[in-house]
């Protein structure tokens, strides 16, 4: 078949652009294999299984098994790629709390913005021949700053070429996880202190009007009082620390049976006031982020996961860098605000 065929070399990790699974797919199109037993693979997976290459389950390929020839060599950076992707991914809550993702093939990019006052938000009734009131879109006054983040992988070829790749996939798993934790850091940074343009959430404190009780408490009534900052928008999600989690299960109002059948089962918490918990190291303890998710962060991509791809397929592993480049905006001011317990 064609995937048997192709001639793999490093100069597709070059195509500006273009990833290497792109590249692979314009010269082995996956929809050709539609009805055939390989219609659930894509083209690198197809280059797997044309070089025996076994990446995970019960007799798993060694990673030896890239480097027997050129060709198959050239697959490595993207099993990296790929694996390191997957840790990224596993118990990721930025899709979550991001309502838009740009990519772009640059190192600056500048946002918009919708400004409007409050005549204009309240969409009166317009009278015939009057003026229909506008909305105008604007760039942002700064530059949205993006930040590489990333690992370097130290290992020597002779030490890892006879390692399953089942047990070498956990390890690349779990510098994406790190890369991931870094970059939802960045992302909680904007959302709270903002990206540049003036535009820091709004803080709320218990105990200071409007937010009633006592410093240090967070009760049924706080939660209400928060929720009821957010017109025109709506809470529909939280950020919180292990600490405020505690709190929050806690609280009387939200232990019901179900509550409790539901959390004992599955471990998620029912959505106070309709609103999805998420719970990260991120936050400060004592600080509950509430966000529109519809509204509130742009993430800003500056590509896909980096590897040096010459130091891997040369079997050069020693500092190899593993990187993705990537920034956060926010997009409506309103859309995120802050509650310090």
């Amino acid at each position: 078949m064609a995937y048997d065929n192709l001639r793999l070399e490093k100069g597709m990790y070059r195509q500006s652009g273009k990833t290497f699974s792109q590249v692979l797919e314009e010269l082995d199109p996956t929809e050709n294999y539609r009805g055939t037993s390989l219609e659930k693979t894509d083209a690198f997976q197809r280059q797997l299984r044309r070089f025996g290459i076994k990446a995970k389950g019960p007799g798993s390929s060694t990673v030896e098994k890239f480097f027997r020839t050129m060709d198959s060599a050239v697959l490595f950076p993207e099993y990296i790629a790929r694996t390191v992707r997957q840790g990224m991914e596993e118990n990721d809550i930025l899709p979550a709390i991001t309502a838009t993702t740009t990519v772009i093939d640059a190192m600056d990019y500048r946002s918009i913005y919708a400004e409007m006052d409050e005549s204009d938000a309240a969409l009166a009734a317009v009278a015939e021949g009057a003026a229909i009131p506008a909305t105008k879109v604007r760039t942002r006054d700064n530059l949205i700053s993006l930040s590489k983040r990333g690992r370097m992988l130290i290992a020597s070829y002779e030490a890892l070429r006879f390692q399953k790749l089942d047990l070498f996939s956990v390890m690349l798993r779990q510098i994406g996880s790190y890369i991931q934790k870094m970059q939802l850091r960045d992302a909680i940074e904007v959302l709270v202190s903002g990206d540049g343009n003036g535009n820091a959430a709004e803080v709320f404190t218990v105990g200071t009007s409007p937010i009633s009780g006592e410093a240090g408490e967070l009760g049924y009534d706080q939660l209400v009082e928060f929720w009821g900052q957010f017109d025109p928008y709506t809470m529909n999600g939280m950020i919180l620390s292990s600490s405020m989690m505690t709190k929050m299960l806690k609280i009387p109002e939200l232990q019901n049976p179900l509550t409790g059948l539901n959390f004992q089962g599955t471990g998620v918490l029912a959505a106070p006031l309709g609103a999805q918990l998420h719970r990260t190291s991120a936050v400060e303890e004592d600080m509950i982020i509430g966000i529109d998710s519809r509204y509130a962060l742009e993430q800003v991509r500056a590509g896909e996961v980096l590897v040096e791809y010459d130091k891997l397929i040369d079997r050069q592993l020693e500092r190899a860098a593993i990187t993705a480049i990537c920034g956060f905006g926010k997009i409506c001011d309103g859309a995120a605000k802050v509650l310090m317990v």
